[in-house]
């Protein structure tokens, strides 16, 4: 049973007493069907930022004048980044994550990764930040729901990490899950989803240099409503497989059903490619809202990054492969 405190509930949220009993029409009716409204001057009006975060340090103001993409989109403020999440384990506001979040413990913290490798091994976070060097990377990030943002991560290829252990020769997909402990992640109690949550990739995109195992953000580590203290960044994919909080990692032969696939495969496809051709059940992905912007932009192909990803998916179905 999903529980709110009365100040998160939206009004787009309150669901008919006959669906809320019933767990799928929830998750579809309730929960995602309210989270496309509060996006743009309207999110900003409504949800005005925390003013302590707002105030950056004159070397945060210095250094965000160089978060810019490749093609000189400018990052998206700090506050908005770390003040508007989609992060169930907490609640299922993205207005709230950052407030129940905040005292979330991080240290001490380990990673298993293992499965079909030859070098299994549990890495504490020290020894993991020390494989390579934390790199800003300013990446566009776009949400299933249609709304986006620009972020400048930090961290490094989650290929330096796989290095590590050796991939097997049979090894075809990487599965990711996140922290399962609901006494620090309390939304963890409801059956809004299953938990733990769970994602996947296909080995050769998480090999690819662009896919980011991100320890921080706009030069400081990762607050926890942003996924502390290492989540994943597949930039050309929907933000859901960007799955945060990671303890354990498994190379598989098998394709892993994540977690919002099992939820409603209809809806969230293993690979969840950014594609405005392929609309979602209940909207279009043809354009997108930039968080702080007014009016729409038409969403890019592959988020924009298809000249560095697009040859993965040669010969491959996109519609039928969402």
């Amino acid at each position: 049973m999903l529980i709110k405190d009365s100040d998160d509930i939206k009004s787009s949220e309150i669901t008919d007493e006959k669906n809320y009993w019933n767990r799928r029409n929830f998750i579809r009716a309730g929960i995602l069907a309210g989270t496309t409204t509060a996006t743009g001057l309207l999110y900003r009006k409504l949800n005005p930022p925390n003013l302590e975060v707002k105030k950056l340090s004159p070397e945060e103001l210095q250094a965000k004048q160089g978060y810019f993409t490749a093609e000189g989109e400018a990052a998206n403020d700090f506050a908005d980044i770390t003040n508007y999440n989609n992060f169930y384990e907490f609640t299922t506001s993205k207005e709230g994550v950052a407030r129940r979040a905040k005292n979330f413990v991080t240290r001490p913290w380990t990673v298993e990764v293992g499965g079909l490798v030859h070098k299994p091994k549990t890495f504490d976070l020290d020894d993991i930040l020390k494989l390579a060097p934390l790199e800003d990377r300013v990446y566009r990030f776009r949400c299933v729901e249609a709304w986006s943002m620009v972020i400048p991560w930090m961290g490094f290829p989650l290929a330096e990490l796989l290095k590590q252990v050796e991939p097997m020769g049979d090894a075809r997909y990487v599965k990711f899950f996140t922290l399962y402990d609901p006494d620090r992640m309390p939304n963890q109690k409801t059956d809004v989803l299953d938990w733990p949550y769970i994602e996947g990739l296909r080995l050769d995109e998480a090999q690819h240099p662009l896919t980011l195992l991100a320890a921080g953000l706009y030069g400081k580590m990762l607050l926890p409503q942003n996924g502390a203290p290492l989540r994943l960044v597949v930039p050309w994919k929907y933000g859901f497989k960007s799955i945060k909080s990671i303890v354990k990692i498994l190379l598989v032969r098998d394709q892993p059903t994540s977690t919002w696939t099992a939820a409603a495969s209809d809806e969230y496809g293993f690979y969840s490619n950014v594609n405005p051709k392929v609309s979602h059940p209940r909207w279009t992905q043809a354009t997108e809202r930039r968080i702080g912007e007014f009016g729409l932009r038409d969403t890019l192909m592959f988020n924009g990054y298809g000249d560095q990803v697009a040859s993965m998916y040669t010969g491959m179905d996109l519609k039928a492969n969402f």
